[in-house]
């Protein structure tokens, strides 16, 4: 298997790249997306090589950019939405819930909605509010929606085709902070050998305790691992993928070898994915737990300044002072 070696943002770009030139109807939509590229530069180069008419770049106004997609979704486009920061996805929080979730079945299954909302989210780099935040759990409630978030540039790439080929609305979450890191990338990989958009992944086996990440914090699940194991502790890490709908079959098969769980985002803990997968987990596996499930998070509290920033974020400090505790039952 040959692979290419590539940052984040490459492997999303070689992934949109893709998915125009295998379907006419993709079409990209964004503010500063064309000539600038993004501000990330995960567009760069797209414009002038599609052309304006499927690279558009739009006003600072995303209820109208998430609007006319919805438009463009109903003429049979898809189109692919970049929000430039996580923060600025709430002035089109009305036309994502009411519109783009419910549309499908306000037509009694008539009207399909292949739209994906690209949101670069979560913090590390020094930003403030509106530019640091993790609000993948306003829309993991809403039904309706798909919501992914990737891990690894070679997840990136597939993932991000996997999500424009879907006849159902996808937010597809990028870390952002993971952007210029560079992966291991098979260009080669039909999507149909890749795991399913909804499918959790091992990232790695063990057998004392599981850890349940998504996104920038799978890196920091990883290397309380391989902490851990100079201890002489195993610890399974579960990527999770797709936050809605949850992969908890495996989830929970993990659950059963190791008996315990610990629970790791960036957003709040509180009302985080954290707490449904915790109770949900419960219930399922209640006598084969051998300590409560943990959760390892951000504060509740708005995103601080950059100076408080490595303060706040979880890291591998407190993630593995949670995995002590859970081992200590």
């Amino acid at each position: 298997m040959a692979t290419t070696r590539m940052s984040m943002a490459k492997a999303l770009n070689a992934g949109l790249r893709k998915a125009m030139e295998q379907d006419p109807r993709v079409v990209l939509m964004g503010e500063d997306i064309g000539k600038l590229g993004g501000v990330f530069r995960v567009t760069d180069g797209l414009q002038k090589d599609f052309g304006e008419d499927r690279v558009m770049d739009t006003p600072l106004a995303e209820s109208g950019i998430i609007g006319t997609a919805v438009g463009l979704a109903f003429r049979g486009y898809r189109p692919v939405c970049e929000i430039q920061f996580d923060g600025f996805i709430y002035p089109a929080f009305d036309q994502i819930v009411s519109q783009v979730a419910k549309l499908h079945y306000r037509s009694q299954g008539n009207v399909k909605m292949p739209l994906t909302i690209r949101v670069p989210f979560g913090g590390g780099i020094g930003a403030v509010e509106h530019h640091s935040e993790s609000p993948e759990a306003y829309f993991a409630h809403t039904a309706g929606l798909r919501v992914v978030a990737c891990a690894d540039s070679d997840d990136a790439y597939g993932m991000l085709q996997q999500a424009i080929a879907s006849d159902d609305p996808v937010l597809f979450f990028e870390p952002k902070r993971l952007y210029q890191h560079k992966g291991d990338v098979d260009l080669d990989r039909a999507l149909t050998s890749r795991e399913p958009l909804h499918q959790a992944r091992i990232a790695r086996t063990g057998t004392d305790l599981t850890v349940a990440a998504y996104g920038p914090v799978v890196g920091t699940a990883l290397a309380a691992a391989e902490a851990a194991a100079e201890d002489g502790v195993s610890i399974e890490v579960v990527d999770l993928r797709t936050l809605s709908p949850v992969d908890f079959d495996t989830l929970e098969q993990s659950v059963l070898r190791t008996g315990r769980l610990v629970v790791t985002h960036e957003a709040a803990v509180f009302m985080g994915m954290g707490a449904e997968i915790a109770a949900r987990i419960t219930e399922r596996c209640f006598y084969h737990l051998e300590a409560p499930v943990l959760r390892v998070g951000g504060f509740h509290l708005p995103y601080p300044a950059s100076k408080l920033e490595e303060h706040h974020l979880p890291d591998l400090d407190r993630l593995l002072h949670a995995t002590d505790r859970v081992l200590a039952y």
